[in-house]
């Protein structure tokens, strides 16, 4: 029993929930790629001020990545659930691919990596071809995947939407192997508002279509982060032969992976770092082809997904962080810039409970203490 504060200000008692018994896949799943974003660990001894160059637990770091491996997910590395443009500096962001590639080639499982312009004071065009060609070529040594993240500032930069294909028209070629282009929404970036050269989601669309068929032999697939299913439908509904749909809406992923019979997304979430034993349990439901089973693994998540990616959606990431510290899946609840301050303690507490009546936490004693003690430095009196 945990007695927890209410949205009120009152005291409630909570009874946490039996463990549940996730079962691991033996294999890769087949009816779908799904790839969970991870989060950096932060060195609890480490000055993780705000604005200090970010110190890693790597040990911990390098665990959370094989947890998600053994749920049968590719990791998704130096994405923005990383804190890309958030804390994580290019030094650090360096360093972690390179370890979280090396461990994916010996364990022999799926890796991708985000490769942008964050690491550059860049002022013209021709300086952001320049970051990205550096960083792409970072990820491709590496042996990861590229995943070409949206860049701030191209964003600040272009004047429309001929300047993003001058760029785009650059980069792609310069790819190894097919990659993932991300298209990432202000709602988790607000810099990047007006990306592909309009506000209008609708010319936007159009232009990042457009590209896209340009290059349809350089891109594996395409990670849409808008939260906005009907737009992810009827853009996955365009796409050439070939190229996937990854979805980044982590408000409507099980509608979206299960598809409407026609067409369906892959996976590309940063949710998928706190619920991976229960999506691992649906995405292998779905592999036998047992939709009700599907439906019944995903439904509790939801309400989590939507809570932990409220407003103001950046800052999702002390949401993952929180309950991987509840989770005994790393040892403190700190994060990198000093993150961990970014939700509130209300927040916090929901966010646990949700966590909670999904099954989610493998030893619910010790999710219970954790958060005790976190009431406890809060001031909350029981």
């Amino acid at each position: 029993m945990i007695t927890l504060p209410a949205p009120d200000g009152s005291l409630r008692d909570h009874e946490p929930g039996d463990p549940v018994a996730w079962t691991k896949p033996a294999a890769p799943f087949t009816s779908r790629v799904a790839f969970a974003a991870a989060h950096v660990v932060a060195d609890p001894l480490g000055d993780n001020s705000p604005g200090a160059p970010a110190a890693v637990d790597w040990d911990s770091t390098l665990a959370f990545r094989r947890h998600l491996w053994s749920y049968g997910f590719g990791v998704a590395e130096a994405m923005d659930t990383a804190q890309r443009g958030m804390g994580l500096d290019w030094a650090t962001t360096r360093e972690l691919i390179g370890r979280s590639a090396a461990e994916a080639k010996v364990l022999g499982v799926r890796i991708a990596a985000g490769a942008g312009t964050d690491h550059a004071d860049a002022t013209t065009l021709d300086q952001v071809v320049r970051a990205y060609t550096e960083q792409l070529d970072v990820v491709q040594a590496s042996g990861a995947q590229a995943i070409v993240m949206a860049s701030r500032h191209l964003a600040r930069l272009a004047a429309g939407p001929a300047d993003y294909r001058r760029v785009y028209d650059r980069i792609l070629p310069l790819a190894d192997t097919p990659v993932v282009l991300h298209w990432l929404g202000p709602v988790f970036d607000p810099a990047l508002k007006g990306y592909w050269g309009s506000a209008d989601v609708g010319e936007a669309t159009t232009a990042f279509l457009d590209l896209v068929h340009h290059h349809a032999d350089r891109i594996d697939g395409v990670k849409v982060s808008l939260l906005d299913a009907d737009h992810e439908k009827a853009l996955r509904a365009e796409l050439p032969d070939g190229v996937r749909l990854y979805t980044g809406d982590d408000f409507h992923y099980p509608e979206l992976i299960k598809g409407d019979g026609v067409h369906r997304s892959d996976a590309l979430l940063g949710i998928f770092a706190a619920i991976a034993p229960a999506a691992s349990r649906a995405l292998q439901a779905l592999d036998d082809g047992d939709e009700a089973a599907y439906d019944a693994a995903f439904a509790p998540t939801l309400p989590l997904a939507r809570h932990v990616f409220g407003p103001p959606t950046y800052y999702y990431k002390t949401g993952i962080a929180f309950l991987a510290w509840l989770s005994g899946l790393q040892p403190g609840f700190s994060m990198v810039g000093g993150l961990q301050s970014a939700r509130g303690l209300p927040h916090l507490v929901e966010t646990y409970l949700l966590a909670d009546r999904a099954g989610l936490f493998p030893d619910p004693e010790l999710a219970a203490y954790r958060l005790s003690a976190l009431l406890d430095v809060h001031g909350v009196v029981r």
